[in-house]
């Protein structure tokens, strides 16, 4: 009996899970879960819409699943609310978790909770179309906005908030986060970080795209630059870093221009506290910081309030706990050795973890290969031990007997043909689809 697989989550992880099990095993089948009807995780959910080329991935992922022996089966939840860890583990072999990190830090700071405060996950759920987004006016009423973090996920939200109409018009973006964002009158955005050029997470190619916004201008304050120790001499630093540190220099240096929009990148500012006004966010208050001469800052004492309406968070990624499995509170990941899942000290039989969930939110997309190799060799390593115990039947046709309908490969080009169709009704090119119900109306043939 060839080896069966489950790998539950279908982004970058899963896909090179799925993509090493068939290349290193010519009789494994392998069928990957996951909770949405669509596939590709954060590539479809998380890549800004106008990053046309990094979201091009979800073509080198397609060929994955679209195996021979492999399966895609959507809209299958894992958990106390669908079908249970111990019951997937009795339809397979082995279950490959690759869940990634579900949710986002949070500061821990007063007011955090105020309206108009988000996590820039959120922001990023609604004008992906993530069925689960909320769509509370993000953008209403406000003038000013507040990015805390200085990652690509910053960068990302940033630049969104600045581009108009007709740059969000040819991408995939939903028909009512292009109406909202067209009609928004942010203008003033500052994206803060606590500490100093030189450790800001962003690439240098996303920070230098702020620059290329049309009617954006960036500004940066040199005296806000010349405590990083690294900034005077910037050639000890790592090419990446010694980059960013060039870019932000040249526009310290450069005249303020006039533009429709400003985009104000500001460090040594630790966000304190949300000030409210009539009910919601009207301010940000921040606490000066040194650097404390350990890689660290420490508070002055000083502090500065900005303006904002609109505040989103970007202060990384965390995992969440699984049902059934094991979890370590203090990295967000489920404990492994080299991918196998260690319950009490010891490897569970047939249990294994890739991605984000195996090692925590650092790397870019392409970590998640090596990551997803190391993985699927431990599992082959258990292989003979792991084909040995009877599975009852085609997983499939449990799932159905049990009431569960997983949307298959058929079910997604089916959504993928409405989309392509609502952005020709609407003048524009593929248009997602934003809600659970227009997504499982289209992925059982019905017209949306």
């Amino acid at each position: 009996m060839p080896l069966r697989v489950a790998v539950v989550g279908s982004g970058p992880s899963g896909c090179y899970t799925a993509q090493s099990l068939v290349q290193q095993d010519p009789d494994v089948l392998v069928d990957v879960l996951d909770r949405l009807p669509c596939p590709y995780g954060l590539v479809r959910y998380g890549v800004a819409p106008d990053h046309e080329k990094i979201k091009s991935l979800q073509n080198n992922l397609r060929t994955v699943l679209e195996h021979e022996r492999v399966r895609f089966l959507g809209g299958v939840q894992i958990g106390p609310d669908g079908v249970p860890a111990d019951r997937l583990r009795s339809l397979y072999h082995a279950v490959v978790y690759c869940v990634g990190a579900a949710t986002d830090r949070h500061l821990g700071i007063p007011g955090e909770d105020l309206p108009g405060s988000w996590s820039a996950t959120e922001f990023v759920s609604w004008y992906s179309a993530h069925p689960d987004a909320v769509d509370d006016g993000f953008v209403v009423g406000a003038r000013s906005a507040v990015v805390i973090g200085v990652g690509n996920v910053a960068v990302d939200v940033t630049r969104m908030l600045a581009r108009g109409t007709a740059e969000l018009s040819p991408t995939d973006m939903p028909q009512g986060a292009l109406t909202a964002l067209a009609a928004s009158r942010v203008s003033d955005i500052s994206m803060v970080g606590r500490r100093g050029p030189s450790q800001a997470r962003f690439t240098t190619k996303e920070l230098r795209e702020l620059g290329t916004l049309p009617d954006t201008g960036v500004t940066v304050d040199p005296e806000e630059l010349v405590p990083d120790p690294a900034y005077a001499d910037p050639s000890g630093l790592p090419a990446p870093q010694r980059r960013n540190v060039e870019v932000l220099r040249g526009w310290a240096e450069a005249p303020a221009r006039e533009a429709r929009h400003r985009i104000r990148l500001r460090f040594f500012l630790r966000p304190v506290e949300l000030l409210a006004e009539a009910g919601r966010v009207a301010a940000v208050r921040f606490e000066r910081t040194a650097p404390d001469g350990r890689g660290g800052v420490t508070g002055t004492g000083q502090y500065e309030d900005i303006e904002a309406q609109l505040v989103l968070r970007s202060v990384g990624y965390r995992g969440v706990p699984l049902e059934g499995l094991p979890f370590d509170p203090s990295t967000g990941t489920v404990p492994h050795r080299a991918g196998r899942v260690v319950r009490e000290g010891l490897v569970a039989p047939g249990e294994y973890v890739s991605g984000w969930i195996k090692r925590g939110p650092t790397g870019v997309i392409g970590t998640n290969r090596p990551c997803a190799k190391e993985t699927v060799t431990s599992l082959l390593e258990d292989a003979d031990a792991l084909a040995g115990r009877e599975l009852p039947e085609d997983p499939l046709t449990a799932l159905r007997a049990e009431g569960i309908e997983p949307v298959e490969w058929t079910g997604w080009c089916a959504i993928e043909r409405a989309e392509a169709d609502l952005g020709a009704a609407l003048g524009r090119s593929v248009v997602k689809l934003p809600d659970w119900e227009s997504l499982m109306t289209a992925a059982h043939g019905n017209a949306v």
